[in-house]
């Protein structure tokens, strides 16, 4: 008898994350490129094919949040008050994470491990580029999405890399603070400053669309 397709998912999901936090260990102690897929399946206990049934590309197991953070902004526009702009809702977006204390936006000792780690790898900090032109490109469809215009419109794709800069900066000179002052209150301050002052250079500069 086939196993329950719920069953099955838990215990893909569960594979998954076993998988992710084994490769998140070895990455944090030894640094991305001196860590083998099958030191992780070994460590993990899969084979080499399981690990890459989860995660095609050894980045993969590192960004593992990735695909997380792209729906939550994806839900934010689509689910948003139609009362409030879709540039407005991005700001909010910000400060609900923050209130949530969602991983996404939290800056701690650990997460200067991850950033250390990006550093480190020439590979990951070419990941993270192309991360944030994917993102830039999701923003721009779904702004075109909200104001009811072509995914190409341009309007929306320089609304799109106003914020990706924005939240960009705020993130990188979120985790300098906490790098300097170990204070993760002041960090998370000046990470909410910077998306409110850069909103507020978007809105100015979008005045007149759909999208402000």
């Amino acid at each position: 008898m086939s196993m329950p397709s719920d069953r099955r998912t838990r215990k893909r999901l569960a594979t998954r994350q076993g998988i992710s936090i084994v490769a998140t260990r070895l990455f944090l102690e030894r640094g991305f490129d001196h860590v083998t897929v099958d030191e992780i399946a070994a460590a993990a206990d899969v084979g080499r094919m399981t690990v890459f049934n989860h995660f095609p590309r050894k980045e993969d197991m590192f960004f593992d949040r990735d695909e997380e953070g792209r729906e939550i902004l994806r839900d934010a526009l689509r689910q948003r008050d139609l009362s409030v702009t879709p540039i407005e809702t991005l700001r909010l977006l910000a400060h609900r994470l923050v209130a949530e204390q969602s991983p996404l936006v939290r800056f701690t000792a650990a997460g200067q491990g991850f950033i250390e780690t990006i550093e480190g790898s020439e590979i990951l900090k070419g990941r993270a580029r192309a991360i944030r032109d994917e993102l830039a490109q999701e923003v721009t469809a779904a702004l075109s999405e909200c104001a009811g215009r072509e995914s190409t419109d341009s309007d929306a794709r320089l609304a799109a890399g106003l914020l990706l800069a924005t939240w960009t900066v705020a993130f990188i000179q979120a985790h300098r603070t906490f790098r300097r002052e170990q204070d993760t209150a002041q960090a998370t301050a000046v990470f909410l400053a910077i998306i409110d002052q850069g909103t507020a250079g978007v809105k100015a500069a979008m005045s007149g669309t759909p999208y402000a």
